[in-house]
């Protein structure tokens, strides 16, 4: 049977293969995703574009969170059985695509499509490229799983760290009032995605401690 780019198969790494490499692509995956807890810096110009008040717009962050949860409890033997590399590839896909649709939903005025990107397809892309990393790491270092899930975590949270100024900056940029810059604010966080790069760098990954 052929085995595929993405599949399973494909991910294991040599025996040299230096597996302090895999925590800064973790780190990495995490940043891009931990953009989420920075939802808060286009609230007021998600309200002042619909003409609504915060609870509406505060939906979005709360179905995004959900699907996180709902993704990552349901996904998980599925992201176990198919790899790291799969598994991210598929996160980037959601995250991005759930951009696309939420700008999508910011231009034609439908606040409802906001809700299926950035809180539907967006949070299932969440939930996976949450536990992949985690997983990978904990493989990677069963005789330091504590740091391992640190190190991915430390990631996630701090994602806002740069997300927050560099949403800031987007809105600034793309138009004169922050309710203008939105829908290009969003589509560009689409093409930010996850780095298509670590996806190579997790192809090394080891589905166990034999070749570590």
């Amino acid at each position: 049977m052929r085995v595929g780019l993405l599949d399973r198969e494909r991910t294991v790494a040599p025996m040299e293969y230096a597996r302090w490499l895999i925590p800064s692509a973790a780190l990495a995956v995490h940043l891009s995703i931990g953009q989420v807890y920075a939802f808060s810096v286009f609230k007021k110009p998600l309200v002042a574009h619909f003409d609504t008040t915060l609870t509406p717009i505060g939906w979005i962050f709360s179905i995004a969170i959900l699907m996180l949860g709902l993704s990552a409890a349901f996904l998980g033997t599925w992201v176990e059985r198919s790899g790291p590399r799969k598994a991210m590839f598929v996160a980037a896909c959601c995250w991005g695509s759930g951009f696309m649709v939420s700008a999508l939903g910011v231009s034609t005025d439908q606040l409802w499509l906001v809700y299926l990107g950035y809180g539907v397809i967006g949070g299932i892309g969440l939930g996976i490229g949450y536990i992949s990393p985690v997983s990978t790491l904990i493989k990677w270092f069963p005789d330091r799983p504590g740091m391992a899930t640190g190190l991915a975590i430390m990631g996630f949270g701090g994602g806002a760290l740069i997300a927050a100024p560099l949403s800031n900056k987007l809105l600034d940029t793309f138009g004169d009032q922050p309710a203008d810059a939105i829908a290009p604010w969003i589509a560009c966080h689409a093409g930010r995605g996850e780095p298509s790069s670590l996806s190579r760098l997790y192809g090394g990954s080891v589905d166990g401690f034999a070749r570590v």
